[in-house]
């Protein structure tokens, strides 16, 4: 074979692999596929890597190495069939019940101020029985993109004003994360912030109006991180790494030791040495170095491949549909997950300060995990509603009846 005859083997070959990945994308149910796809991966890695980083912690607290793993697949259970509910609603639905849900929110946030716990020097969850708590600022975020998605929507044609594109929407989010601060939750107020822009953005508004909120949001993080201790500590440890590994940056720091040690292909699904006990929060905020540790740079790429996935999925349905509802409300989950995996991957990497949200779908709690299972559900509904998902569906029906007979 000649040397011409080598070059053109190869660019057959990518140009026959591009050829069926777009086959498939064209697939009117790919949308759907990808969504459920790529969430249930991430879930049943979650639910395998909790059972993994929290095994010593669990044991050490309740004596049994399962707990943690326990709770999280009950979770996960109830979450799976949340999303199932929402897969077979329709848009009308969620209009319907959006400022219930705005409402019921709203009064969560002013409660857990009243009667809320303080965990970890955060004062932003809420009993409930035995050993479970509830996080309003969770159940916040899928409420506002609700809400605002059915107010961008009704008011149509008058957001080319000003006043209609802004109120109430932006009064309301900020009072959101005004309260969500006031509890000391910087990182949730912050995936607020980033919910109500990619709303906006996905309606059309002016490109100006993202300058300003970029200004004003630098100067609110500047004014919040001076006033606040803890966050000026976490501030000067991410601009001076490795100052001090013994104290403010001994999480990041084991973090990335726990990256380090993993390699290409990692130690192996339960070997981790960092769980035990030198990495705080190794089943919550820095599961991911667990997972590089046991799964390696493969375990990593999977699971930043997943959300890519998850993301081009969600962000695809919004940029496709005619729908300004689904548009907005896509658009709002999209950066929900988007900005949250960032920053939490960030934070353990040391691109980012710590900024304690979840890794999405991954970590250990309910809070975190019911809610998103019930919007990933809720975009499900919505990809089955587009025309061409539903003309597939019927024929996919109707093949299915023809068999059998």
């Amino acid at each position: 074979m000649t040397a011409v005859d080598n070059g053109r083997a190869p660019a057959t070959e990518t140009r026959r692999l591009s050829g069926q990945i777009k086959l498939i994308l064209d697939h009117p149910l790919s949308t759907c596929y990808l969504l459920i796809g790529a969430s249930l991966l991430l879930l049943i890695l979650g639910l395998v890597m909790v059972l993994s980083a929290s095994s010593i912690e669990s044991y050490r607290v309740f004596g049994s190495a399962y707990t943690f793993a326990q709770r999280q697949a009950m979770f996960a259970v109830i979450g799976v069939i949340g999303m199932i509910f929402a897969a077979r609603t329709s848009t009308q639905f969620w209009r319907a019940i959006s400022w219930y849900l705005f409402a019921g929110s709203l009064a969560l946030l002013i409660a857990v101020l009243i009667v809320g716990v303080e965990v970890a020097g955060q004062r932003n969850w809420i009993e409930l029985f035995g050993p479970f708590r509830l996080q309003p600022s969770e159940f916040a975020k899928f409420a506002l993109i609700v809400w605002g998605a059915d107010l961008l929507t009704r008011k149509g044609r008058l957001l080319n004003n000003w006043k209609h594109l802004l109120v109430p929407l932006l009064p309301v989010a900020g009072l959101m994360m005004i309260l969500v601060l006031l509890e000391g939750d910087f990182g949730n107020a912050f995936v607020l912030a980033a919910i109500t822009s990619g709303m906006l953005f996905a309606i059309g508004a002016p490109m100006r109006l993202f300058a300003i909120f970029t200004v004003l949001g630098a100067v609110s993080m500047w004014l919040l991180t001076i006033t606040a201790p803890y966050r000026m500590d976490r501030f000067t440890s991410w601009l001076n790494p490795g100052n001090d590994r013994l104290g403010v940056d001994w999480q990041v720091t084991q973090g990335q030791y726990a990256l380090g040690t993993g390699g290409f292909w990692g130690v192996g699904l339960g070997a981790s040495r960092e769980k035990w006990g030198s990495l705080p929060e190794a089943h919550t905020d820095f599961i991911f170095p667990v997972i590089g540790e046991e799964l390696g740079l493969v375990g990593t790429f999977a699971v930043l491949g997943l959300f890519v996935i998850l993301a081009f999925a969600i962000f695809r349905l919004s940029r496709t549909t005619s729908d300004s509802f689904v548009r907005a409300a896509a658009a709002g989950v999209g950066s929900w997950i988007l900005v949250q995996a960032v920053l939490n991957i960030g934070s353990v990497l040391g691109l980012l300060p710590i900024t304690g949200v979840p890794l999405p779908l991954v970590s250990y709690g309910g809070s975190s995990l019911l809610p998103m299972l019930v919007a990933i559900g809720m975009l499900l509904a919505f990809a089955r509603q587009e025309p061409a998902a539903r003309t597939a569906l019927r024929r996919k029906s109707t093949a299915m009846s023809l068999r059998r007979r």
